[in-house]
């Protein structure tokens, strides 16, 4: 029983250590200026769309991918929204409707960064998710496609930040064993 309890004690000391480098270590945003061929925001904070255009306006990406887009909304509103002229909206983002989580935002990027032949995406999501989201981007890109990380700040409180610490090392068990 003891065995198990200091076993048990470890454990929670180990989760705690690990949670505690993850919020101190938590990624930045990327310079605005670095180009990348293309953009991709994941839906679901603030502050991630507005950067994803702020880079685009720059003319630091060809293109931009907002993945995880509710199947109601349209590119009008987004763009009123966002206070973003239409015609930018039309000729350079693209909505993908079929993300529903992490994971399947990493493959609907994937299959629009192969169909438009990209070597190189920004990725925009918060501080706190994005080892999670680099995570299963770099498990679904080829190897040949660089992936430059840009976290906005996280509005994720300690219970947010210790979930998404949670699924990080779930998603990372996971894909350590599928190799």
């Amino acid at each position: 029983m003891r065995l198990v309890l200091r076993l048990g004690a470890l454990l929670v000391l180990a989760w705690l250590a690990g949670f505690v480098w993850f919020a101190e270590t938590l990624p930045g945003a990327a310079p605005v200026s670095l180009a990348t061929d293309a953009i991709v925001v994941l839906t679901g904070g603030p502050g991630r769309l507005a950067r994803g255009l702020d880079v685009l306006q720059h003319g630091s990406a060809q293109r931009l991918l907002v993945s995880g887009v509710h199947k109601r909304v349209d590119k009008s509103e987004l763009s009123e929204a966002a206070a973003v002229p239409r015609a930018l909206f039309i000729k350079r983002v693209d909505l993908d409707m079929e993300a529903i989580d992490t994971r399947s935002n990493a493959e609907q990027s994937a299959l629009w960064a192969a169909q438009h032949n990209y070597a190189s995406l920004r990725l925009v999501t918060s501080a706190a998710h994005m080892r999670r989201a680099m995570l299963e981007f770099r498990a679904r890109l080829p190897a040949s496609v660089r992936l430059l990380p840009d976290a906005v700040p996280s509005s994720e409180g300690v219970q947010g930040m210790a979930r998404e610490y949670t699924k990080f090392l779930l998603r990372r068990a996971v894909v350590a064993l599928d190799r």
